[in-house]
């Protein structure tokens, strides 16, 4: 039988794999509170990267997690995409958020080694150690459990118990092996990537693509001045041999560029055949697995890091609420049925996208020009295009909007609704003031209930007093420009002149329930004990809400729909 002590020590969640999506996942929990341990079998951290684009929303991610500062430090923020074809410039694509608002209107390229150094520095600072060189070899579920066996660098193995166990051990992964889950797919192209130091005449201010009638490039510039990253979709069979690749890369892209072009010694080259495949549930009773234990694929789009990260956040934050008893075990089918949509919907882009970036037709030299002299002098459409390719890209028009825990509310104007991203508002016209403020409340760990002040009647403020009184370990509730005597409601948020009420969509009386990932669950035109009590029913709180019925709370318009859970949910497409 385990003892108080034991349950007291022993993790409450044991990561295997300490790349970005394991590094996530860890420090997420123990933002939360949580005891974390995370192993890796690697004897040290990775010295190469296989990622280098980090995109907007996961840019928005690591502003909530309180780090992204630290990873613009080290990386070069990319608004372009410029293309080449037999040393001709096509076209130059500029980056177009105006459809798609948010704070980080670009692409950081940053190495994946730094993205992880940033992460094991804010992982440090919550106390958790990464233990290197330990494997898991193991894993037995029972009921209120997992077993894990590791074995360390040495052949010693040991048993660990844990509540919970996220493999986030990559294409290769144990946990998944384990677990007899699926990878599947297809093996599709070979390619080459290469860290190179480079010169030429063109400005490190836009990612390249090259195209020859020997295949194409893409070029990716680093922070670091005259360093770029090379994409060779047709490397030749000798590539990797001593100076080889250097020789082959510069006299492709000289041709595809039209220009002298150099390359260096590399620091690190890789012929590599990428997968395109993906598992079909990310869950198994207490066990899950995310990034690429989950899904590998082409890094033509850019999009396995950011995918890993949105994963085991989207986990860390509802296995916190599980296991301290905040709401119930169901909460938890969500994960699976959130994201495998969405890694679908990812294998579906970067098939495209790897069709697009590699353009073997030998005709596309003479095309292309055609193609792209139409794209270049019809602004309507090049603006469409960018749009298109950034919202592929960028993470910022994935959505839950389908999701179980997503409720329907009538319409009440303006404003992102259930299931879209909280932040997918034009903020340029509110108070500094009131823009740090909704940060600083997007950084909280809890859900978050936004009720707008100056409702007449004193129903809205009752509910959210209420709300804040009963769930306040992790529901935040606040008063958009709410007087310091609580009149209006609870905890009040700086907004002159309803500057940030008004972007959201909010007239005096309506609220805004928000994810601790920042996406919208539902919204309403006036709040009230019973409609928040149905709003709140997905996430499972493991009591109701307090507060009688009041004859105020059904008016026409508030009604709040609960849907009933699904098997499986849609990613929001571009809307």
């Amino acid at each position: 039988m385990v003892n108080s002590a034991q349950l007291a020590a022993r993790p409450q969640v044991l990561i295997a794999g300490a790349g970005p999506a394991g590094l996530t996942a860890a420090h997420e929990l123990a933002r939360r509170g949580l005891r974390v341990r995370l192993v890796d079998a690697a004897p040290a951290p990775a010295r190469t990267s296989r990622a280098v684009a980090t995109h907007p929303r996961t840019l928005e991610t690591y502003d909530q997690m309180g780090i992204v500062d630290a990873m613009l430090a080290r990386g070069r923020k990319n608004r372009a995409f410029t293309m080449y074809a037999e040393g001709r410039r096509l076209v130059r694509l500029e980056a177009d958020y105006t459809s798609m608002p948010t704070a980080y209107p670009f692409t950081l390229v940053i190495a994946q080694t730094e993205t992880e150094a940033v992460l094991r520095a804010a992982l440090a600072r919550l106390g958790v150690d990464i233990e290197w060189g330990v494997r898991l070899t193991g894993l037995t579920q029972h009921h209120d459990r997992v077993c894990v066996t590791l074995q360390d660098a040495d052949g010693a193995a040991q048993s660990v118990d844990t509540s919970w166990l996220v493999g986030c051990d990559g294409g290769h992964s144990m946990v998944r092996t384990l677990l007899g889950l699926e990878l599947a797919g297809t093996s599709s192209e070979t390619w080459m990537l290469a860290d190179v130091p480079v010169t030429m005449d063109l400005p490190p201010d836009t990612i390249y693509w090259a195209h020859t009638r020997a295949g194409a490039l893409m070029m990716v510039p680093y922070a670091r001045e005259g360093h770029w990253r090379l994409l060779d979709t047709v490397p030749p069979h000798d590539a990797q041999q001593a100076g080889r690749a250097e020789e082959h890369l510069g006299a492709k892209l000289s041709r595809g560029l039209g220009r002298d072009v150099t390359v260096g010694p590399s620091e690190w080259t890789s012929v590599f055949t990428f997968q395109q495949r993906m598992v079909a549930r990310m869950q198994d009773r207490r066990v899950f697995v995310a990034g690429d234990a989950a899904h590998v694929h082409s890094p033509a789009s850019g999009q396995g890091m950011n995918t890993g990260i949105q994963e085991a956040y989207n986990l860390a934050w509802k296995l916190a609420l599980v296991e301290q008893g905040h709401t119930g075990a169901q909460l938890l089918d969500t994960y699976s049925q959130e994201r495998v949509p969405i890694g679908a919907a990812l294998l579906d882009s970067t098939r495209t996208a790897t069709t697009l970036v590699q353009l073997r037709n030998l005709l596309a030299g003479a095309v292309l020009p055609l193609v792209f002299g139409v794209v270049r002098r019809a602004g309507p459409l090049r603006r469409a295009i960018q749009r298109k390719v950034l919202g592929g890209m960028s993470g910022l028009r994935i959505g839950y909007r389908t999701s179980p825990l997503s409720t329907t509310a009538a319409p009440d104007g303006p404003g992102p609704g259930p299931g879209e991203r909280v932040r997918a508002v034009h903020l340029d016209a509110t108070d500094p003031a009131a823009r740090r403020a909704f940060t600083a409340e997007l950084r909280d760990v809890r859900w978050t209930l936004l009720l707008c002040a100056g409702a007449t009647g004193g129903v809205p403020a009752n509910a959210a007093v209420t709300a804040a009184a009963q769930y306040g370990p992790w529901l935040s509730v606040r008063t958009l420009g709410g007087r310091d005597d609580g009149a209006d409601g609870p905890a009040p948020h700086t907004d002159p002149g309803a500057a940030l009420a008004t972007a959201l969509g909010l007239r005096p009386g309506a609220w805004l329930l928000v994810r601790p990932d920042g996406y919208v669950a539902a919204r309403g035109p006036r709040l009230t004990h019973d409609v928040l009590r149905r709003a709140l029913a997905p996430a499972g709180p493991s009591t109701p809400l307090a507060g009688a019925p009041h004859p105020e709370q059904n008016p026409p318009g508030t009604g709040v729909r609960t849907p009933a859970p699904a098997a499986a949910t849609a990613p929001t497409k571009e809307h």
